[in-house]
């Protein structure tokens, strides 16, 4: 998958040829610096930005390929939404907040309102806020404001929730209370959580981490995965290398850079031979004899 924003001639590229599975019932973050494209990234799977090259597909469904009443229809009953400002209506109870979704719902999914509401109630009881229910957005704390957006996002039972920033305004001890309640309703629910994040002790919550660093992604169990191993070359076609150089000095270029392009320090394994003790570059003197003979010095002379 591709990426880029066009104003006029101008284009910046955003995202750069992403390959990348999230597995069913996965809960996966991702973290990367401001702008390097992980919430572009977010919005293309739930369907809410269609200008990309390559494909993305959801539960065998390619959504380039959807009609505009296909891509709705996904948004609405298979993705939940839950975004770091709440997007909550003042004007409107919670339950009414919750209800939302079923004023989008066409066919048989379509409600009455007062079934709506119904299940509205019983979706803020699963978050705790029971209480409430008819309550103005503006009453409730930021952490309960987020519950009822979760609930939200939860109202037409969807299989894939999308945060991004789901904790960007809360404290970190109301930050931990959201994220249990995402374990929860992955562990209970099955549904696949993937959360946009800045914050490593929300990531580390997460069974799996995603960074994305200048439009690229690198797929990790960590945030900060370790290395893999150098490889061992030994035996007797293995190149001389100093005593004290690294062991671990490779030059691999990145599985996505162009033929013959390459990045970092050339291989160590070309390097000449290079004495334990001699500065780096710098071949050892040979020190001069400090008795030489007087026979060797007049042979040498003739």
């Amino acid at each position: 998958m591709h990426k880029s924003y066009r104003t006029g001639k101008l284009v910046t590229p955003v995202l750069h040829g992403v390959d990348l599975d999230i597995e069913r019932g996965d809960m996966v973050s991702i973290v990367g610096p401001s702008g390097s494209g992980k919430s572009t990234l977010m919005h293309a799977i739930g369907g809410l930005d269609r200008g990309y090259e390559g494909t993305i597909e959801v539960d065998g469904h390619d959504l380039h390929r959807m009609s505009d009443v296909e891509l709705s229809t996904y948004r609405n009953e298979k993705v939940g939404f839950i975004f770091q400002t709440f997007n909550l209506l003042s004007h409107r109870t919670c339950a009414e907040n919750v209800a939302l979704p079923a004023l989008f719902a066409r066919g048989k999914e379509a409600l009455a309102p007062a079934e709506a509401l119904e299940r509205a109630r019983g979706v803020l009881e699963r978050v705790d806020l029971a209480d409430k229910v008819d309550a103005l957005p503006t009453t409730l704390s930021g952490g309960q404001r987020q519950r009822v957006a979760i609930a939200r996002a939860l109202f037409n039972q969807p299989e894939l929730m999308l945060c991004d920033e789901p904790t960007g305004n809360l404290d970190s001890a109301m930050g931990r209370t959201i994220m249990a309640l995402f374990e929860r309703l992955n562990e209970e629910d099955g549904i696949t959580v993937l959360v946009v994040t800045h914050d490593p002790k929300i990531a580390a919550a997460t069974r799996r981490t995603i960074r994305v660093q200048d439009g690229r992604v690198l797929e990790g169990s960590g945030v900060d995965a370790p290395p893999a191993p150098a490889e061992d070359v030994t035996g007797p076609d293995a190149p001389p290398v100093a005593a004290d150089a690294p062991a671990d000095v490779t030059a691999d270029a990145p599985a996505d850079a162009p033929a013959g392009e390459t990045t970092g320090a050339p291989p160590a394994t070309h390097a000449p031979p290079v004495a334990a003790d001699a500065p780096q570059g710098v071949a050892p003197e040979t020190p001069a004899d400090p008795d030489p003979d007087p026979d060797e010095q007049q042979e040498a002379r003739r």
